[in-house]
């Protein structure tokens, strides 16, 4: 039965083609063992030398090998060996057989891959039949000394051309693998980069973890507004994502002019600007989760509510800022009422800190009853979870997350230092973090007051007020 489209699609994470160059102690069969035993996911058979009989009896224990470790196993080129053996499927160039003639005789329930240089070629191939695209050479190759190096751009073209999976082929090693990020890929083909490897196995399992982090690290947009002095806002943001090694994009909704004793004046972006600012993002790096800050008016407010709806964007973490730190007021009356009403409703969570959430429920909250009594009252302004934090309490750190009527403390140890700046913006970017990575949100809130606990135990004293934490704490050497 023919593999899914989802299936062939994660099947192209690490597509291993065989090579007979090196090493010279070892058969193709070894050889291709290791590979997939350090997580190979396709296996295409690349084979120029042997006579029929030969190559059919190679292709019969590759095909077994394949099925044991529940890989893929295609030919290439050869569709009579496909067919002979009962591979997977056949993987064929732009010189071979024209893809339409292959799907007629390999019938449908086969994989066909084809090689491609181009839009026009990629487009072609899918109508065809094609299952997915080997696309380059991205790099120069040894193993194919006549082909064009194709420009990234290109390769960006041909995979947002095309519904089906896209695999770079040429020249690809762990020192430019990096450079095929965001082009629209699903996988990289590789020949020299693992079976010349003094350890295959090694090789192979060292060159599929940087596969998949190239492939799948984590994006998060932060809606917020600037601080000049680093130490809240999007850069604090930046910061926290880039220690969750994680990649940071941002959306500015205001300029401000603070530091650590206040904030001395701001200047809004306009609503058109922050639109046409998340139109850019959604359209070309969709994020896996957004946080969203500092919103000084009703109509930015409304655009990014619009827009997020919009985009359908996942795992929205709201921190509704209207006081900073060193107690300056950040959010205009008239725009309470819009945050109620437009933005908290699509979080996935919403993060008061116990000011913000007064101004929220309405009254004085003194102590842990009161941070309960009030997180029922906001939660019925919101469908999604409510995290109140109790650092401005004066016992303790613990904060008190309610969602679908149920309570739940998270216990947290309260360190002595006066430089909190930034603190909520930390805490709700890390919680964005843990949960694009598929965590639950007790589990993602918990998760990031473990990092601010150690981003304010490094006790970083920069300025004259209430200084910034040090967000870089867990990636110094």
């Amino acid at each position: 039965m023919k593999l899914s489209k989802k299936q062939i699609k994660d099947s192209m994470l690490l597509y291993a083609v065989t090579d007979r160059g090196r090493p010279v102690d070892k058969t193709l069969v070894m050889q291709s063992e290791e590979a997939l035993k350090g997580g190979a996911t396709f296996l295409q058979l690349r084979e120029k030398e042997l006579g029929h009989e030969a190559f059919l009896a190679e292709a019969l224990e590759l095909k077994e090998l394949c099925k044991t470790y529940n890989v893929p196993f295609v030919i290439n080129d050869n569709i009579d060996i496909a067919i002979a053996c009962d591979a997977d499927g056949v993987h064929v160039g732009q010189s071979d057989m024209a893809a339409g003639l292959v799907r007629n005789k390999i019938g449908k329930d086969k994989i066909l891959g084809v090689s491609v240089q181009t839009v026009e070629q990629a487009v072609a191939a899918q109508e065809c039949g094609a299952d997915y695209l080997g696309v380059g050479a991205v790099f120069s190759t040894s193993s194919k000394d006549d082909a064009d190096v194709l420009s990234h751009e290109t390769l960006r073209s041909i995979c947002r051309a095309v519904d089906i999976p896209v695999v770079a082929i040429g020249g690809i090693n762990e020192q430019n693998l990096n450079l095929l990020a965001n082009t629209g890929i699903s996988g990289i083909s590789v020949i020299s980069a693992i079976f010349f490897a003094p350890d295959i196995e090694q090789a192979t399992r060292e060159l599929r973890s940087k596969t998949e982090d190239m492939l799948f690290i984590k994006k998060i947009l932060t809606i917020a507004g600037s601080d000049c002095s680093g130490g809240a806002g999007i850069q604090a943001d930046i910061k926290t994502i880039t220690a969750h090694k994680m990649y940071a994009m941002s959306a500015i909704t205001a300029l401000t002019a603070q530091n650590t004793t206040g904030v001395y004046g701001v200047m809004d972006a306009s609503p058109e600007f922050v639109s046409l600012q998340l139109d850019c993002i959604f359209k070309d790096i969709r994020p896996d989760a957004v946080k969203i800050g500092m919103v000084s008016n009703a109509e930015i407010i409304e655009v990014i509510s619009s827009k997020l709806r919009e985009y359908n964007a996942k795992n929205i973490v709201v921190d509704p800022v209207m006081i900073s730190t060193s107690g300056s007021k950040l959010l205009c009356d008239d725009a309470i009422e819009t945050l109620k009403k437009s933005l908290l409703p699509i979080g996935t969570v919403i993060t008061p800190n116990i000011p913000e959430a007064e101004v929220l429920c309405g009254f004085e909250i003194k102590n842990a009853s009161d941070m309960e009594r009030a997180a029922a009252v906001i939660s019925k302004l919101i469908p999604g979870a409510v995290l109140i934090k109790g650092g401005h309490l004066v016992n303790d750190a613990c904060d008190l997350l309610y969602f679908d009527n149920k309570i739940q403390w998270l216990m947290g140890e309260r360190i002595e230092n006066e430089n909190t700046h930034g603190t909520g913006c930390t805490l709700s970017s890390a919680i964005a973090c843990e949960l694009a990575e598929e965590r639950s949100l007790y589990d993602s809130v918990s998760r990031a007051k473990t990092y601010i606990t150690g981003a304010l135990k490094a006790e970083l004293n920069l300025g004259k007020g209430s200084g910034p934490l040090e967000h870089t704490y867990n990636i110094k050497l």
